[in-house]
């Protein structure tokens, strides 16, 4: 069974940098698709940005040329880099993960971690 467990989140002031982290337990760490998603109490739990096995990225339109995601295999950890923080990024991020081309697995999401920007 997967667990995942975030970290890396606070406060942070607009123009700033925050970098999340997302452990992995599990097997076959290399074999799952990472992801990055945020709630608020206004907003469904969006996309932020996604990681194939293979390393192929994607970012929602909102946080492109702002916010990085990466992932260390050795490490069994995925991680987001963001860059210059806006308010509007303030909510809950979650990491997710998934087995990348398995019909068979299931989502898994860690506990959130929140994340604050203001002045």
């Amino acid at each position: 069974q997967v667990q995942l467990e975030e970290s890396g989140g606070g406060l942070v002031q607009p123009g700033g940098s925050l970098k999340l982290s997302c452990s992995f337990s599990g097997s076959w760490f290399g074999n799952h698709r990472m992801g990055w998603y945020r709630q608020t109490p206004a907003t469904r739990r969006e996309l932020v940005a996604e990681i194939t096995s293979g390393g192929r990225e994607i970012y929602a339109d909102s946080v492109k040329g702002r916010f990085t995601i990466s992932r260390e295999n050795r490490k069994a950890t995925a991680y987001l880099q963001m860059n210059n923080l806006e308010p509007d990024d303030t909510a809950v991020y979650y990491c997710y993960s998934r087995q990348d081309g398995s019909t068979w697995g299931r989502d898994y999401w860690g506990q959130g971690t929140q994340v604050t920007v203001s002045s």
